[in-house]
């Protein structure tokens, strides 16, 4: 049986959760917030203020494995709503999210010593003191790595701080401390199996510098595929899409030049949230786009349906959940090869993939679509064919027999 934990509970954490419950493997699962069957977060969500709380709705099937965490998790909410920075400053802040993984993994280590399993499910910088506890039960500990390798994206962070200086403050990776690396490092050093989402961050864990256990490659799937039939505009400006945090890491700053010289072909809309307050040319752009903060789940779904094409040009990720996201609703995607891109997407039949750091390739891509209806048109029905043959339940069975095959040896 497992103890698997994830403090914010993402989508993919949570279909493994299904994955595990499913076939009889998982016996508890942590996190801070749920909305399930009819707990009060599940009412919770439906208040006005609190739609955060709907992004966190588990399967009903999970309510008896749920091992809720939540004070912390709701203060850092609610700080961040009343303006109260310091209080969730990275690292340092009471209610930062650092503070909270670090919290959640002492409780878990706990359950370990009470449950006994036969293995821990556990996820970046929430993992070593179950870990710890594991090895001590004589548990198997399975790490999931949902971004590239730490030194890999310092030395991208590093070269893109060096490139657009301006941007360097959304850079957060690079404010990393020296305990939190070497957490990192320790998590690795006691994993028994490393599963990671794509072949990008499989390929990042090769700069790591002493032996690493087993890796898996099993990919997100992707959502709900709509039933109503998904058209493109055949005129008029291209609608493009960006949906993530607003950061240099996720490329952003190369999105807004290839929209600069599109000059007024296409219409944008970013759908995230700042990832520091203080970048002026961050809050510049987004005064001449259209920027929303945040959105239900829903709303982003039904968004991608009314835009034409997700841009995702990232210089350093895991995955990518929109890009799949965005297959699922006919929305072709332009992306880089750090991300999942080359694992999901044909080039040039139901996306594209360019370089990182590319505005000009950028800028190829959503030109050739704004002069190619007809283009943009078949390629959306090929990104819904893509989806149709990547659904969760692909992602289910490859945990299930991954987790199941580490028990067994």
């Amino acid at each position: 049986m497992v103890i698997l934990s994830h403090p914010t509970g993402n989508n993919n954490v949570r279909e493994a959760a299904v994955a595990l419950a499913e076939s009889d493997q998982l016996q508890e699962f942590h996190t801070c917030i749920a909305a399930c069957g009819n707990n009060v977060f599940q009412k919770l969500g439906f208040i006005s203020g609190l739609s955060e709380i709907k992004r966190r709705s588990c399967a009903g099937a999970l309510s008896s494995y749920l091992r809720l965490h939540p004070w912390r998790e709701i203060c850092r909410l609610a700080v961040g709503r009343l303006g109260f920075d310091f209080l969730t400053n990275h690292e340092s802040g009471f209610f930062s999210i650092d503070a909270i993984y670090r919290a959640i993994d002492k409780s878990v280590a706990k359950s370990v010593r009470e449950c006994k399993p036969s293995a821990v499910y556990c996820y970046e910088d929430g993992a070593l003191e179950t870990f710890h506890s594991a090895k001590i039960n004589g548990a198997k500990c399975i790490y999931d790595l949902p971004i590239g390798y730490w030194k890999a994206g310092q030395k991208i962070m590093k070269e893109e701080a060096g490139r657009r200086p301006e941007w360097a403050t959304t850079l957060l990776g690079l404010q990393d401390s020296k305990e939190k690396l070497d957490r990192k490092e320790e998590e690795l050093k006691l994993a028994d199996q490393i599963i990671v989402a794509s072949s990008f961050t499989r390929k990042t864990l090769e700069e790591c510098s002493f032996p690493l256990a087993p890796i898996a490659i099993i990919p997100y799937g992707c959502g709900s595929i709509p039933t109503t039939p998904v058209k493109k505009s055949k005129d008029g400006p291209l609608r493009v899409l960006f949906v993530g945090g607003l950061s240099q890491r996720k490329g952003i700053a190369d999105l807004f030049e290839a929209i600069g010289l599109l000059k007024g072909q296409v219409a944008l809309t970013l759908i995230g949230r700042k990832t520091v307050s203080d970048c002026p040319v961050l809050n510049n752009a987004l005064r001449v786009h259209n920027w929303i903060p945040s959105l239900p789940h829903e709303e982003i779904l039904r968004a991608m349906r009314n835009h034409d094409v997700l841009v995702f040009p990232s210089l350093f990720e895991g995955f990518g959940l929109v890009v799949t996201e965005a297959l699922s609703q006919g929305l072709p995607v332009i992306t880089t090869a750090h991300t999942c891109g080359p694992d999901v997407i044909t080039d040039g039949l139901d996306g594209f993939i360019v370089p990182i750091r590319s505005s000009e390739a950028i800028f190829e891509k959503l030109e050739k679509l704004c002069n190619d209806r007809f283009l943009l048109s078949e390629t959306s029905a090929m990104a819904l064919n893509k989806a149709n043959e990547r659904a969760w339940s692909f992602y289910r069975s490859g945990i299930s027999r991954m987790v199941g095959s580490v028990i067994s040896k």
